[in-house]
């Protein structure tokens, strides 16, 4: 078998070692350079009271100083851990808070902080003094640069508990047990006090009472249904008996008599008394009951309890900053748990992979072609009149299409009007490739700092959502939550597809309400057919154009502002702004004409966007361009299993290498003396390649005498 391995790895090496590698070693862009983006993009001084991050007018991010304001996050995700390299020395963290700030990032999240702080320690609570140090000296910095902390009270399964190696992998127990644990309960109290109470010499003041700190997420994906699933063992019962008690106890608060809940339930068994506390848990998640619903009901009531538990400890701690948790699932019952929240947080990931081990899989889908179902997914968690955050997301690394993640989840972030949009990653990006660290010696999924693809999305993620190129929505479409009523005995149950296509169009939320009977809500019962109705309601008012191009049916969704056109079927995804236009594409059998931006021809799939940095109201005016231009990326010697490359054998080595692609494009109503020079990953500004003078015409290709590149700067005189 071994010998059979072998010969399948090397028969099924792959093309991209024939790719372009990238010849760059130092990544720091230089001050002025096209991608030094605070030029425009200004980080404001974090500088008392008035800084301090609150839920402004109409229930957006606002500083205290200015509550009719909103402010917009780009958020860089810092989930270091050793073998990433872990937190930088001082003099390093002055380079890479700097860095963040020129691409345009204005929030960080510290993931996985209680990890790294706890990484080799044998004592409960027995911080490491020497990452807390950097911790502490890295948050002065990002301040410093006008940048906010995200951060978790708790990430890893294992806490503060000392003696543990694999705190970075999922192990059972805490986050499941303090919603019914006083002893799990109290050691996230020790823990939260431990790591944010400590004054932070290089501040002046403790992270808890720094007005820096915009947003503390209780604890990562603590939700009780998720813990249950990620601990699931096949032959054991889906639910661990430590469950049984508590459930009983909220059982016995419901229902006055065994007779009474077998009335409700109907499959009782004869062992079960209501009295005597021996109701058992659902043998099977997947089965739907009416045990299955009061147990959804259990997780609500258990877990609202415990925000209210644990934000009265934090507030006790004198924290007077947002909060919130429960961040990923979609289901109804956390939704119903959400309801509470202060402001909302959610994860969502396109074709997601749980290990970096030879035979992790992915599906290698589109994300445009399954009409952006993460992205719909993570809509349809929103409370209106709440600050939305997506705490974590991802188009995950070496899915093919993941150029489309550059615009999918920016573009659409900006038309529902979210708060803060951070891409998951070790770290959003890296100083220099060929870091000696185990996970930067090559391309890795979430490791993003080191793919030129992710890269180009960020890039566009700053100028698409935080400068706001794409437009909010004309429209709010309220999906009406009654509470429990809501609830049925399926534990998997979500907002219906056709429902959720609506975050194509317009943006949409819930809201409490025992059926708004608003034209132009969604009521409850949910019918999936109301998303075609509403479609022709909004039409019908006025509110869409008659023009719209949206087809359900046919899987063709343009935005209510007339910039986004989402197509399923050609996996096609067209943005037109004054400031950017922008397509992503898995081919390109005939020509595409946005508004400025026409593409006539394209080598494979990618995604090209041209955005004006010269601070002008749009293309038509401006004379310095950036061009983005990513195909694919993959390590030296990358291999796989299968001739789908689908199933990881091995993920290479750097350099790192793109996909060679070119393209054919013009400008419609721009001419005059004109040039392309391609810009390095490190922004370094390269000789130009094409020139011309009248309109702007050419085929382009991502190779270069310097090597490939994601990025071309556009100057016309």
């Amino acid at each position: 078998m071994g010998l059979l391995t072998v010969i399948t790895c090397q028969n099924h090496a792959t093309a991209s070692d024939d790719w372009l590698p990238v010849r760059e070693t130092d990544l720091s862009i230089q001050t002025g350079s096209p991608l030094d983006f605070s030029r425009f993009l200004r980080n404001r001084p974090i500088d008392g009271a008035g800084a301090r991050l609150t839920v402004g007018d109409g229930g957006h991010l606002a500083r205290q100083a200015s509550p009719t304001g909103k402010e917009v996050f780009h958020c860089a995700s810092l989930a270091w851990s050793p073998a990433s390299g872990g937190f930088p020395d001082h003099a390093t963290a002055d380079v890479y808070a700097r860095q963040l700030a020129m691409r345009g990032y204005n929030i960080a999240r510290f993931h996985f902080l209680d990890a790294s702080l706890m990484m080799g320690r044998r004592r409960d609570f027995d911080l490491d003094p020497e990452t807390l140090d950097r911790v502490h000296y890295l948050m002065a910095a990002l301040k410093r640069n006008g940048i906010y902390w995200m951060v978790d009270g708790l990430t890893s399964w294992r806490g503060g508990h000392g003696g543990f190696d694999d705190r970075w992998g999922p192990a059972p127990g805490l986050k499941l047990e303090m919603h019914y644990d006083d002893r799990a309960f109290e050691h996230w109290r020790q823990l939260v006090t431990e790591m944010l109470t400590r004054v932070n010499p290089y501040t002046g003041t403790a992270p808890i009472h720094d007005e820096a700190l915009g947003l503390l997420i209780l604890a990562n994906e603590g939700g009780m249904e998720f813990e249950t699933v990620v601990h699931e063992i096949p032959g054991r019962p889906h639910y661990p008996s430590s469950l049984k008690q508590p459930f009983n106890t909220w059982l016995q608060q419901q229902y006055r008599t065994t007779a009474e809940l077998r009335e409700a339930w109907g499959d009782l068994q004869p062992s079960e008394r209501l009295e005597a506390g021996s109701i058992e848990l659902p043998r099977d998640r997947y089965l739907d009951t009416p045990r299955m619903r009061d147990l959804q009901a259990y997780f609500i009531h258990s877990e609202q309890a415990l925000l209210r538990r644990m934000t009265d400890i934090l507030r006790g701690l004198g924290y007077k900053g947002l909060i919130s948790s429960y961040n990923n699932w979609p289901t109804v019952q956390t939704a119903l748990t959400r309801s509470e929240l202060q402001a909302v947080a959610m994860n969502t990931y396109h074709d997601g992979v749980n290990g970096y081990e030879p035979g992790s899989s992915i599906k290698d889908d589109s994300a445009i072609s399954g009409a952006a179902a993460y992205l719909r997914a993570a809509a349809a968690a929103r409370w209106l009149g709440k600050p939305f955050a997506i705490s974590e997301y991802d188009h995950v690394f070496w899915n093919r299409h993941r150029y489309e993640g550059g615009l999918v989840i920016p573009a659409y972030a900006a038309l529902q009007g979210w708060d803060i949009l951070c891409r998951h990653g070790h770290g959003p990006i890296a100083l220099r490739y060929g870091e000696p660290f185990p996970h930067k010696r090559g391309m890795l999924p979430y490791a993003i700092a080191l793919d030129p693809v992710a890269r180009a999305g960020e890039t566009l993620a700053a100028l698409l959502f935080r400068r706001g190129d794409v437009s909010a929505a004309t429209n709010t479409i309220p999906f009406a939550m009654r509470g429990l009523d809501d609830l049925d005995g399926d534990m998997q149950a979500r907002e219906p597809d056709d429902l959720t296509s609506l975050a194509l169009v317009s943006a949409i939320g819930l809201r409490r309400g025992n059926g708004l009977r608003a034209p132009h809500a969604v009521d409850q019962p949910r019918s999936s057919e109301k998303g075609r109705d509403m479609i022709a309601a909004l039409k019908t008012a006025g509110l869409l154009s008659a023009a719209n191009r949206t087809d359900l049916a046919k899987g063709i969704f343009e935005s209510d502002t007339g910039q986004l056109e989402l197509d399923t079927e050609n996996s096609l995804l067209k943005i037109v702004t004054p400031r950017t236009e922008a397509i992503a594409f898995s081919s390109l059998p005939s020509p595409a004409a946005l508004d400025i931006l026409h593409v006539e021809s394209a080598q494979g799939s990618g995604l090209l966007a041209l955005s004006a940095i010269d601070q002008t109201p749009s293309l038509l005016d401006s004379k310095r361009m950036l061009l983005v231009y990513a195909t694919d990326a993959r390590s030296t010697r990358m291999r796989f299993r299968d001739p789908e490359e689908k199933v990881i054998e091995d993920f290479g080595t750097l350099p790192v290498r793109i996909r060679p692609g070119s393209v054919r494009l013009a400008l419609a109503g721009r001419s005059g003396r004109w040039r392309i020079s391609p810009v390095g990953l490190d922004g370094v500004v390269h000789p130009p390649l094409y020139r011309g003078s009248g309109p702007v015409r050419l085929d382009m290709s991502n190779e270069t005498p310097h090597g490939p590149t994601t990025f071309f700067l556009l100057e016309i005189e």
